[in-house]
């Protein structure tokens, strides 16, 4: 599906001095219409496997819109915007609740559900169904977040758009994320993985499943159904030894856990905070 729109977001990507023309233009706003609509997606997972593909060419047409659009001022109410980029609209219609002044650009997908207090989605962001996206929370440009997942006060998810060829976050179904995380670097959260208050996960940080005999180290990727809490380990320096941050798994999320309305069972037995 979308092989010939593909293409010629190829072929524009290749020469740009194909922006100029307005057929051309209107085929990159086409994408970011589908993209808009939840009809394609700038990352997406693999039928039966647990890895995710990157669509490069959505990923590039989201980059060339950029030099299509023109600044324009918009208004809401005493608010005042000045940005190329349009604001989502038909909440009502598609289901989504907003809470002023919580702000998504055109081009993110937010499901039927979704709830988002007073925060912040960007362009080719994509929200799963019944998701909220509590207070100061923010999801970056290409995130993609799961169905029914919990983004608490401050969480920060990253975004990538360049190069195109990398990887966004990905958080998957049923994940609580707790408050002031930073998730960020194409980082891989695992389906109904639990991340207490204060977890910070990039591309490199060390993962450390310290649940078991031995240590287990991950580096990018929280298994699924993760319960983890920020650590440190010790570093030698020139200067002597001292604590790197680090995310440490202390256990695995009970199946008693699935719902929200037990979710908190899954904290306190941990004694995580959140």
């Amino acid at each position: 599906m979308y092989e010939n729109l593909k293409c010629e977001v190829e072929k524009i990507w290749s020469d740009r001095s194909r922006l100029a023309v307005e057929e051309c233009k209107q085929i990159i706003r086409e994408v970011i219409d589908l993209l808009d609509k939840g009809l394609v997606r700038t990352a997406e997972p693999i039928p039966g496997s647990d890895q995710w593909q990157v669509n490069e060419w959505v990923k590039k047409a989201v980059l060339l819109y950029f030099p299509i659009q023109s600044m324009t001022v918009a208004e809401v109410g005493m608010m005042e915007y000045h940005d190329k980029m349009a604001l989502k609209t038909g909440y009502e219609k598609s289901g989504v609740r907003v809470v002023p002044p919580a702000v998504a650009r055109y081009g993110a997908y937010l499901a039927p559900g979704v709830v988002m207090m007073p925060s912040y989605v960007n362009i080719g962001a994509r929200v799963g169904e019944g998701t909220m996206v509590d207070t100061w929370a923010t999801v970056g440009s290409c995130a993609q977040i799961g169905s029914y997942v919990h983004l608490s006060g401050g969480v920060g998810i990253g975004g990538v758009l360049e190069p195109v060829q990398a990887a966004p976050v990905i958080v998957e179904d049923h994940c609580f994320i707790g408050s002031r995380c930073i998730i960020v670097e194409g980082a891989h959260i695992g389906h109904e993985a639990v991340l207490g208050a204060n977890v910070v996960i990039t591309g490199s940080t060390k993962i450390i499943d310290v649940s078991g005999p031995e240590p287990l180290y991950y580096k990018g990727y929280v298994p699924p159904r993760s319960v983890v809490i920020p650590g440190t380990y010790s570093k030698e320096f020139p200067a002597g030894t001292f604590g790197v941050p680090c995310a440490l798994i202390i256990g695995q999320r009970k199946a008693s856990t699935d719902t929200k309305t037990t979710l908190n069972d899954a904290l306190r037995t941990f004694s995580v905070p959140v």
